[in-house]
């Protein structure tokens, strides 16, 4: 694709917010940070975008992908978080040399438009589930607090079953992993729970035709399993009866309590101090709180990995680590009903930079005060000279973060991976932060469910927090851009501070009525891996028809933003098919 002429101010967007007058913006200009100390001191954007990637996308879908489809997976895990780096910086390198924000930006890509473009259009829709996401989010949020504090009696009483429930399970998956003949002979530690649970599941009277007959094939293949146990284990064997019946009591004493209401009322409390603090919070504040939660679950994470590697019956090999690194497929495994390659790829939305972030990202460079440093395009060298510092600013802004959460995901995908995965739990429902905590119990002991719920609230709550008022300062600046309000900086800045307010609270709201966290991350999950290659299309749209000679990249740099796209366009493909056609 051959390189556009040179842009000016008169190519922006007619929809873009007004610039401030030559005057004001030359008043801003300051010349780029020289020499490492003086760059570092003027990074920021990363850590804020950090605080939310480090959240649902880590603690939630990256487990997940661990726990469902083990090591197989960690190369997809990987290129998630790097490959979308090259993006983000396109789009960041649009905005703020052109003074635009992001979704003015977008509004100028090529295509269908009614009143504003298409791009925009599905943004709508993103957001509607990006809401969901968070409320998902808040709910993670309010479990932990209601592990660590219940305010019910009964918030009580389902701690303790639910304690002695994954404790029952966590047993069981030991007995497994003491024979590994089971597993040569496909015999899976998850295939055995659910035929149990479903061959003795209690019907009602009422019950259909076909819920019985599922009822008769789950007994038939339990019979099956249970002969094939006792004649690999003989008198062994009856250990894993035991257990089997030892976690369905469990599970059982633990429906009979049913689930309180202590998660929705801290989820209560939770969004009503968030709301308060992003509606008299700035810049500076929202960097400082993301970047200690980050930093402190983040640290804790990953000496969880490196300890557990002291533990013989958790510690991660060579070969399995090897093995994920290899570009496959997880194998098909007999009794798994959830598919891991979905659930990857619906992780691969949300882990890294997500769609949310790489719209995201540009605002708090704007914020930060990247775009009125370097100027209005003169088209002087001068400018040029600028630009091209503060470029690299945003290039190591960018970089640093995509470190710092490329370890934290690593981290939580190898704890999934290692502990969830090999004792069949699988993070879901109301047992999400329980079943969560239980990978830090091989390292930790009896201080896990402490030192998890800390960390639990520190990175799902960064994430609340960041993504609340990220997307606040999104939606402030698409009120003026379908027409809503004016399309004014003064305008929106207004604007911003009512639906940093308004927005965990919304988020809440979702949350009380739909109650399913990790079903709800992992649909926003889905659309922005939708989102992505449009992004992506975006990125090269700026790349090859708005970006300023003086400012253009290296060959490398263009290979990687093609495969960049190749691999949104990959991800966004696949979920089309299998949503329309599987």
């Amino acid at each position: 694709m051959p390189d556009a002429p040179p842009p000016t101010d008169a190519d922006r967007s007619p929809d873009a917010p007004d610039l401030p007058d030559a005057a004001a913006a030359n008043a801003e200009i300051e010349d780029p940070p020289h020499g490492v100390l003086p760059t570092l001191m003027r990074l920021g954007p990363g850590m804020i975008i950090a605080g939310s990637i480090v959240g649902s996308g880590e603690l939630i879908a990256t487990t997940k992908v661990g726990a469902e489809a083990g090591f197989w997976l960690l190369w997809l895990i990987i290129v998630g978080c790097v490959i979308k780096v090259f993006t983000q910086v396109e789009i960041g390198r649009y905005t703020v040399t052109h003074y635009e924000t992001a979704l003015a930006a977008l509004n100028d890509v090529p295509g269908p438009r009614l009143k504003v473009n298409w791009l925009l259009w599905y943004w709508l829709v993103m957001m509607v589930l990006i809401i969901s996401q968070l409320g998902g989010i808040v709910g993670g949020v309010g479990q932990a607090m209601a592990i660590w504090q219940p305010l019910t009696a009964q918030g009580k009483q389902y701690n303790e079953a639910q304690n002695a429930w994954v404790e029952k399970q966590v047993e069981l998956a030991k007995l497994y992993k003491q024979h590994p003949e089971l597993r040569e002979q496909g015999v899976t530690l998850k295939r055995m729970i659910d035929l149990y649970a479903k061959s003795h599941v209690e019907l009602p009277d009422n019950a259909t035709p076909e819920d019985k007959q599922a009822k008769l094939l789950a007994q038939a293949d339990h019979q099956k399993l249970t002969l094939k146990r006792r004649t690999m284990l003989n008198d062994q064997a009856g250990d894993f009866e035991t257990q089997e019946v030892s976690v369905m009591v469990a599970r059982s004493a633990l429906n009979d309590v049913g689930e309180p209401y202590d998660a929705i009322i801290w989820a209560t409390i939770i969004a009503i101090a968030t709301s308060i603090m992003l509606y008299i919070g700035r810049y500076g504040f929202i960097q400082g709180v993301s970047t200690f939660l980050v930093g402190a679950f983040t640290a804790t994470t990953v000496f969880t990995v490196v300890m557990l590697q002291s533990k013989p019956e958790w510690a991660i090999s060579g070969s399995e680590f090897a093995q994920g690194l290899q570009f496959r497929l997880p194998p098909v495994i007999e009794g798994l009903s959830e598919k891991p390659l979905a659930t990857a790829l619906a992780a691969f939305g949300i882990i890294g930079v997500g769609a949310a972030e790489l719209i995201m990202y540009p605002y708090w460079c704007l914020e930060k005060g990247y775009a009125r440093s370097t100027g209005r395009n003169d088209g002087t060298e001068a400018w040029a000279k600028r630009a091209k510092g503060w470029m690299r600013v945003m290039y190591v802004d960018a970089w640093c973060s995509m470190v710092v959460y490329t370890f934290a995901t690593l981290a939580f995908y190898m704890l999934g991976a290692a502990v969830l995965g090999r004792t069949g739990l699988n993070p879901a429902g109301g047992d999400l932060i329980r079943t969560l905590a239980e990978m830090y119990v091989p390292v930790f002991g009896t201080w896990a469910p402490a030192v998890f719920l800390f960390g639990a609230f520190a990175v799902l709550y960064s994430t609340y927090f960041v993504a609340s008022a990220g997307n606040a300062r999104i939606v402030a600046d698409a009120f003026g851009l379908f027409g809503i309000t004016a399309n004014t900086e003064a305008s929106r800045t207004k604007l911003t501070r009512i639906i940093s307010a308004a927005f965990p609270i919304l988020c809440l709201i979702v949350f009380v009525f739909v109650k399913a966290p990790a079903a709800m991350v992992l649909a926003s999950g889905l659309a922005q891996a939708l989102m992505l290659p449009m992004l992506g299309l975006a990125a090269l749209w700026f790349r090859y028809r708005r970006c300023d000679p003086n400012l253009k990249p290296n060959t490398l740099w263009d290979v990687m933003l093609w495969l960049s796209f190749g691999a949104f366009l990959l991800t966004g493909g696949w979920i089309v098919y299998t949503k329309l056609f599987t």
